[in-house]
């Protein structure tokens, strides 16, 4: 059954993605080049709304099988989802205010809370941590909202999100399959097979974008299935937050880096790693496969870690940060390099 409700989530988000690629097409809402763009032309933004339409068909199709839970969690968090993808639909169509869009993702964020989503206990290789109650809040609002938004200001190179999206998702349903949670698995591969029916139209060169709406679902549920996968006792957290590094590390860095010189981090800009490395003649491409690389390695070294004493995790850790370190090193040598031959 798992298979065919991926199945079904793949074919629906295909066939809807192909169908908004169509000019003709009612959903066809173009993405117009702005400062932080790396693409000259319009495209079409409406890929999220494919995304979840075969996230809710292969859902309700699942949910055939395995009834509907009757808890109160998870009608909340089902109203978290349908209020991210609400504004940013909304977003995508009109352009909503920054202080709006935080609003809701942080009334999206106390829903999730409310479902029992949040950061307590936190476990490291070797450490558990039990918060007080007022900071396992404000880190939980803060991780989610934060992965919500970073995704969507990731959101900014053809195949990259989509890529991120059937490459995490994925990691984290071998992780609930290795946990035997059947529901998680399932719930992970729907959005694996709705981000890949996507994918299939996004890969460089994009016919179509995710917009708002898809990546910052995307985000959403990256927050969601994380926190219920550590509540769960499926993986710890960190190994989750490694598995979607690609994406943190970059997104984090950068809006300190911002938040440091004073400049005003809600504005569109090119300053993300990834941007970076388009703009120094890599290509979208070429970029998209090595971020590829980096994804499959650090959700390989996730699953590893399973395997290993809280020492070697420790150390696997470590090891990250350092390859981090020199990646970032790295860009900003190339960019030094390159200035130098151009002057």
């Amino acid at each position: 059954m798992i298979v065919i409700t991926t199945l079904i989530a793949f074919l629906v988000s295909f066939g809807l993605t192909q169908l908004f690629c169509n000019p003709a097409s009612r959903l066809y809402i173009l993405d117009h080049p702005n400062e932080r763009s790396l693409h000259s032309r319009p495209v079409p933004r409406s890929g999220g709304v494919a995304v979840l339409g075969g996230l809710t068909a292969g859902g309700a199709i699942g949910w055939v099988f395995y009834p509907l839970p009757t808890s109160s969690g998870f009608y909340l968090s089902l109203a978290a989802v349908l209020l991210v993808a609400a504004v940013s639909f909304l977003d995508d169509r009109m352009e909503i205010s920054p202080g709006a869009r935080l609003l809701a993702h942080s009334l999206a964020a106390a829903l999730l809370l409310g479902a029992g989503l949040r950061l307590n206990p936190v476990e490291f290789p070797g450490l558990i941590l039990i918060l007080p109650p007022w900071l396992a809040v404000l880190l939980s609002l803060g991780f989610i909202v934060w992965m919500i938004n970073l995704y969507n200001f990731m959101d900014g190179m053809d195949g990259f999100a989509g890529g991120m999206a059937v490459i995490g998702f994925g990691s984290l349903a071998i992780l609930g399959w290795l946990a035997g949670n059947a529901v998680f698995t399932q719930t992970s591969l729907l959005i694996v097979g709705a981000a890949a029916g996507f994918l299939w139209f996004n890969f460089p060169p994009a016919r179509i974008f995710l917009g708002d709406t898809g990546s910052s679902v995307l985000g959403f549920l990256a927050a969601a299935l994380s926190l219920w996968g550590s509540r769960d006792g499926l993986f710890p957290l960190w190994a989750a937050v490694l598995i979607f590094s690609p994406f943190i590390v970059d997104a984090t860095v950068i809006l300190l880096r911002r938040t440091f010189r004073g400049e005003k981090i809600w504005l569109p800009h090119k300053t993300h790693y990834y941007q970076r490395l388009v703009q120094l003649g890599w290509g979208h491409r070429k970029t998209v496969l090595m971020e590829y690389l980096l994804m499959l390695a650090c959700s390989f070294s996730a699953l590893l870690a399973r395997y290993l004493s809280s020492g070697w995790q420790a150390g696997l850790l470590v090891t990250w940060i350092l390859i981090y370190s020199a990646l970032m090193v790295r860009v900003n040598y190339l960019e030094r390099q390159t200035t130098g031959q151009a002057g």
